[in-house]
């Protein structure tokens, strides 16, 4: 890793840019199967699902009529991942010195919206389903409202707990 190339001004001391930016790549092409719709906006988004779970809400996925059909199967009560595009976060920036560690760290390290491929995660349960609609009511979202949603997939604890996990 070269970190005596020059940087871009507004990083962090500490933090590492990649150049080029992976925003200027188009490697892959992902279709965006619905929205998130949550009350938050540019500066008053929860860090993570904890914080949304506690500060509370109304949040929902909205699935686009072609992949409906996709829901077929899921319950209320049941918990699922959900795959998000965080696409307005920084992709460039591949060390990060976040104000919660006590240095920086790299971005695989970290759950922070900005990364090379700014896809998020979130694990949250299914509070109510409307196939006919296609609305997913969740317990919690941490994403901004409008956010593109990538996939839904079943949370299953006998594939995605690692062995020996506390």
């Amino acid at each position: 890793m070269d970190v005596d190339r020059p940087q871009p001004p507004d990083l962090r001391p500490g933090e590492v840019a990649l150049d080029p930016d992976p925003a200027g790549s188009d490697d892959a092409g992902l279709s965006f199967i619905g929205q998130l719709r949550t009350p938050w906006t540019r500066g008053n988004c929860p860090k993570n699902l904890r914080e949304a779970r506690e500060r509370g809400g109304s949040f929902t996925a909205e699935i686009a009529p072609p992949y409906r059909p996709g829901l077929l199967g899921l319950q209320a009560g049941q918990a699922v991942i959900l795959l998000y595009w965080t696409g307005a976060a920084r992709r460039d920036v591949i060390v990060q010195n976040p104000a919660h560690r006590d240095g920086p760290a790299g971005v695989f390290a970290l759950r922070s919206p900005a990364r090379p491929n700014p896809v998020a995660l979130a694990v949250v349960r299914l509070l109510a389903i409307d196939l006919k609609e296609g609305l997913l009511t969740l317990d919690a979202a941490d994403a901004f409202d409008g956010t593109p949603l990538l996939d839904v997939k079943p949370w299953l604890p006998t594939v995605d707990i690692p062995p020996d996990a506390p």
